[in-house]
């Protein structure tokens, strides 16, 4: 893992944690406002993410580094699938099931490190999944129903999810290329992949299609989710390839705990006792589980002082 300072890390979760919000908001108030497709939005997303990037290295921000494309494949194919199963997992669960079942992306990816490379996870840092997985629970067992269909959804998209995660950390240390470089190859890669595979799950042309007769107003909301969707995509990959899936992931849960807030302060949407009780389980589980971090990281300093 590359060592960054704790201020750069700080300034990149500060960075994803209001990219992250902003998004949120904004596409929720497309979705009401004017109804643009999910799936087709997050296309949206991908292209404009490559086009910043293109314009990025085009001014020197950064440099475009040569990559087999069978090395990113695997990465393309996997958020593709992450986007299909978490959108199928939706239509097919409640939001309680489906909010549930994400929760179970950080104990899959722990497994996944653990069995395939070789990474240890204290206890500690185990137990601090707990809390968060009860506040989460607490936050959305009076919509939890399952049926098989949603199920077999879901599990799918824990896993590919989990997988695409794991290989955004592994493939920019086993390439040799920071964050720009790797999504520079990656986006177009996903996009031409999600171009082909929107059509089976949304209309393309016409009516409520990507290609439909938007409005002015519509086409700029959607590419202004795009430029931030760009600052989100760029901050995750740096996250990841900084820290790690697990620490990108406890961030993801506060990350839903201030969305649950947001939403109640600006859209006045209901928040029970339970929900409180939920919030204040995940956040209690994230700053155990970013004080183990940090423990681990003054170990780790003070065993480098002592080498000869």
């Amino acid at each position: 893992m590359r060592v960054s300072l704790p201020w750069k890390i700080a300034a990149g979760l500060l960075v994803n944690l209001l990219s992250s919000i902003c998004i949120v908001f904004v596409n929720k108030w497309i979705y009401i406002h004017y109804g643009f497709p999910n799936m087709s939005l997050t296309l949206v997303h991908f292209v404009v993410t490559w086009l910043g990037l293109y314009i990025c290295q085009t001014f020197g921000v950064f440099c475009p580094k040569s990559l087999p494309a069978s090395k990113v494949l695997l990465l393309a194919l996997s958020f593709c699938g992450f986007v299909v199963f978490t959108n199928l997992s939706l239509q097919n669960n409640t939001i309680g099931t489906y909010q549930l079942a994400k929760v179970m992306t950080t104990p899959v990816i722990i497994f996944i490190q653990t069995l395939w490379y070789g990474k240890s996870f204290n206890l500690k840092t185990k137990l601090t999944l707990v809390p968060i997985t009860l506040g989460v629970f607490l936050n959305s067992y009076y919509d939890v129903k399952f049926n098989m269909l949603g199920m077999v959804f879901a599990a799918l998209g824990v896993l590919v999810t989990s997988l695409y995660q794991v290989w955004v950390g592994t493939k920019q240390h086993e390439l040799q290329v920071n964050s720009m470089q790797l999504l520079y190859y990656q986006a177009p890669m996903s996009s031409a992949m999600l171009l082909s595979i929107v059509p089976f799950f949304e209309p393309v042309v016409g009516e409520g299609g990507i290609f439909g007769p938007w409005s002015v107003t519509a086409i700029v909301m959607v590419i202004f989710s795009g430029v931030i969707a760009f600052t989100v995509n760029l901050s995750i990959y740096w996250i990841i390839g900084n820290t790690s899936p697990v620490t990108y992931n406890m961030f993801g849960h506060f990350k839903f705990c201030i969305t649950l807030i947001g939403g109640y302060i600006l859209f006045k949407d209901p928040l029970s006792l339970n929900q409180a009780l939920g919030i204040f389980c995940t956040v209690f589980g994230i700053l155990a589980y970013t004080r183990i971090k940090f423990s681990e990281q003054e170990v780790n300093k003070s065993k480098l002082v002592q080498r000869p």
